[in-house]
């Protein structure tokens, strides 16, 4: 395969209600047919009017409006750090100030992206095809920053005549392996392969490669939506503050017992999983507080039936006893903070528990796993 990377030269300022299949077959008459067209959103936007006026000067009003106007394009939350927030936009896209640009446009305007990255793609694809002859794929990109890595780099958030991933699984490598989870981004590295003939200050808002494609595909594909992961799959979807806010926030609603169908009942908790939560808490709850887990299964067996309200589900137990047996009020209020302790650093491992009558006198509560 032999790729070329061409820069678009001569498109100069877009405005909004520009024809922009015009500006590009003019600017770029060799066009052929299979060629992958990367234009920057930024044009995208400001040909369809994706602009928002705010105060010119940097100042106090100038920062609300741009607040008011993250706010809008803002989906979720995803971190903050000082005035850096990571949002998810409502395309699903997961970037910096939900890729609200201020640069490249009037002091008094930010740039929004498409509304529809895909569909903008597609409508540019049909009018270059249609009306100038030329039947190319079209990259809509954009530029992101990336978990765990320093710089920035561009990627596709709309795409239209080519698939957005190349699958390999079901393949077979040379050494005879089959292939289980190799998906490639093809049009994100084709984004960037056009980043480095545009560049951000030249004003080359479109680059062409050629030689990726031999011919495009015969519709427009399903888009760079394919790109996005689900919520659901995503290990990393709050950054560290947030998510240690929200386990803390699970943590002060856990629920006093566990449902039986949250268990699976053949299931026994590690002992060394129960006693690293046991250790997580050991420095923080009040001295003389006792949790015992109970590991042998006869003298487990033989409490349990002593326990009215022990769950049929549970298959641990752990004997929780405070400073006094017979201790003061504030004493036990204090043990109850510390049951709820344990009881969170166990769930944070994985474990969810029940609070349970003590079956002996040397305990006042029970945990059931």
């Amino acid at each position: 395969m032999k790729l070329e990377i061409m820069p678009v030269l001569g498109i100069g300022d877009v405005t909004e209600g520009d024809d922009l299949a015009a500006l590009i077959a003019t600017a770029a008459p060799w066009l052929r047919d299979g060629d992958v067209l990367v234009v920057t959103s930024k044009i995208v936007s400001k040909a369809e009017g994706r602009l928002v006026d705010v105060p010119p000067t940097e100042g106090p009003e100038r920062d609300a409006a741009r607040e008011e106007v993250l706010a809008a394009e803002t989906a979720r939350p995803v971190a903050r750090r000082g005035p850096t927030r990571i949002v998810q936009t409502h395309h699903g896209f997961v970037m910096a100030s939900a890729g609200i640009d201020a640069s490249n446009v009037d002091a008094a305007r930010l740039v929004l992206l498409p509304k529809d990255p895909d569909a903008s793609a597609r409508g540019l694809r049909a009018a270059l095809r249609e009306r100038h002859g030329a039947d190319v794929a079209v990259i809509v990109s954009d530029t992101m920053g990336r978990p765990w890595r320093n710089g920035l780099t561009d990627v596709a958030l709309g795409v239209a005549g080519m698939d957005a991933i190349r699958d390999h699984r079901g393949e077979v490598d040379p050494y005879g392996n089959q292939l289980s989870i190799t998906q490639m981004a093809v049009v994100d590295e084709l984004a960037g392969a056009g980043e480095l003939v545009k560049g951000k200050c030249d004003q080359v808002p479109v680059a062409v490669v050629r030689g990726y494609l031999n011919a495009v595909g015969p519709d427009d594909g399903p888009g760079a939506t394919t790109l996005v992961r689900d919520a659901e799959m995503d290990l990393f979807s709050l950054g560290t503050a947030e998510a240690r806010a929200s386990g803390l926030r699970a943590a002060a609603t856990l629920p006093e017992s566990t449902p039986a169908a949250t268990q699976d009942p053949a299931s026994v908790a590690d002992p060394v999983v129960v006693a690293r939560a046991i250790a997580a808490v050991a420095d923080v709850v009040a001295p003389g507080t006792v949790f015992s887990p109970v590991t042998d299964q006869g003298v487990r067996a033989e409490l349990t039936a002593r326990v009215p309200d022990w769950p049929t589900h549970a298959t641990t137990m752990i004997l929780c006893a405070p400073p006094e047996a017979s201790g003061s009020a504030a004493t036990l209020i204090r043990f109850g903070a510390d049951l709820h302790r344990l009881r969170a650093a166990l769930a944070a491992e994985g474990l969810p528990s029940s609070i349970t009558s003590a079956p002996t006198d040397g305990a006042t509560a029970a945990l059931a796993l």
